[in-house]
């Protein structure tokens, strides 16, 4: 009888074991700062309620890139986590490689297809199945303008090209830097992408996403270079490798007008304790209104063994919850990746992004940021930068570096 009794208890610690086991999720990410941390909080603590324990592994570095390179080691070693936050191409790639689990169950359920723009599903689907779960919208094209310096310049915020280059001879004429860069070629590209899309949204399609190669070397690609020469006269001479946070610091304290840069600026105005329409201004770049250029942090799921797959869709489940997606993304400064999440928690300008958002994935205006990583894979964003940096720099002439740009994007396809 007692060998029986210890046998029971050893079978059903073992069943105890493996129910634990299954009931677990193992998530990579690189959100390791305290406004972060604490949003995803809000996805711990939900998991939880449904008896779903955390194993958390941060590895921090901006853009995950530290984090993919731990990601493949696990993957190599045959141990790969439940859940890795990704972006963009990335998530295609190891689709490609079958390295992805479905959740075309919790999906389908839940009607994703209804809600989720079809410009991020782009990025959640494989061959038709869904393998990631969309957590947030950033979207590039925003302007950030001290509030005092546009009111000593009349208080209008510019519509089109010409009224923009009007406010930062302003800015300059009230003795303070135009345009807060940081010379960096990410940064650069940021600009670039603005510019670009303001020239029309199939110019940009064609360009960036398209990859045509007429498109690329026309004049209107030559235009787009003339204005970023223009725009870098209103650049300080000490931008070079500055940090895109440190440029907002310079619209913060009045020390220049505007910053061009994505919604993660906000953050810092935030951050900060600046009000949206008190202190700052959050405008689209003149010219993209209605239009909106995109990134989004994705959890992509891995196969796991079947024992673990219950947890992971739950997890999936969790983080298309409109209560997730409107608590992580006050918090972030991006949107929610579904287009039905009220804003009532939101401040002005995250109000003014969701409408943004919604209109652009209704009117099909909505495309990703070749900056970002959102337009095309990594070898040819990293060919458009060089061209873009050398031009900005005066190392190339417009029309050279539309040559330059036909040929990179042509050896990086």
């Amino acid at each position: 009888m007692r060998k029986f009794l210890t046998t029971t208890a050893l079978s059903l610690a073992m069943l105890a074991g493996a129910a634990q086991a299954a009931e677990n999720v193992e998530v990579l990410h690189w959100w390791t700062s305290g406004g972060e941390a604490a949003a995803l909080d809000v996805l711990k603590k939900d998991l939880e309620s449904k008896g779903i324990t955390w194993t958390d592994m941060p590895v921090a570095g901006g853009g995950g890139t530290e984090a993919m390179t731990v990601l493949r080691a696990r993957v190599t070693a045959g141990n790969a986590p439940t859940a890795v936050q990704m972006l963009g191409f990335d998530i295609l790639d190891w689709a490609k490689e079958g390295a992805l689990g479905n959740l075309d169950e919790v999906a389908g359920k839940e009607g994703w297809d209804k809600v989720i723009p079809g410009a991020l599903q782009k990025f959640s689907k494989y061959d038709g199945h869904w393998i990631a779960a969309p957590v947030n919208v950033h979207s590039t094209n925003w302007m950030w303008i001290n509030k005092a310096a546009l009111d000593k310049a009349g208080g209008k915020e510019p519509a089109n090209w010409d009224e923009l280059i009007a406010l930062l001879d302003n800015f300059k004429a009230q003795g303070i830097t135009p345009i807060a860069h940081g010379g960096q070629p990410w940064q650069d590209a940021t600009i670039f992408d603005a510019v670009v899309l303001s020239l029309g949204n199939d110019f940009y399609k064609k360009a960036f996403i398209d990859l045509d190669s007429a498109t690329l070397g026309s004049d209107k690609m030559k235009e787009a270079f003339d204005r970023m020469t223009k725009l870098r006269s209103y650049v300080d001479d000490n931008f070079s490798g500055r940090d895109w946070n440190l440029a907002s610091g310079m619209v913060i304290e009045g020390k220049a007008g505007l910053q061009f840069m994505g919604d993660w600026a906000k953050g810092e105005f935030l951050k900060a304790k600046k009000e949206p329409g008190k202190d700052f201004v959050c405008m689209r770049f003149p010219g993209t209104q209605g239009s909106v250029t995109f990134n989004s942090d994705q959890f992509a799921m891995f196969k796991v063994a079947a024992d673990k797959v219950p947890a992971q869709l739950a997890m999936a489940s969790a983080i298309e919850s409109p209560t997730f997606q409107s608590a992580f993304n006050v918090v972030k400064g991006s949107v929610p990746a579904r287009t039905d999440v009220p804003d009532t928690a939101f401040d002005a300008c995250g109000k003014k992004a969701i409408k943004d958002l919604a209109e652009a994935n209704k009117n099909d205006t909505l495309m990703g940021s070749m900056a970002h990583g959102h337009a095309n894979p990594a070898a040819v964003k990293n060919a458009i930068y060089d061209v873009v940096t050398r031009e900005f720099n005066g190392e190339l002439t417009s029309e050279a570096a539309v040559k330059e740009l036909v040929t990179a994007v042509e050896a990086a396809k």
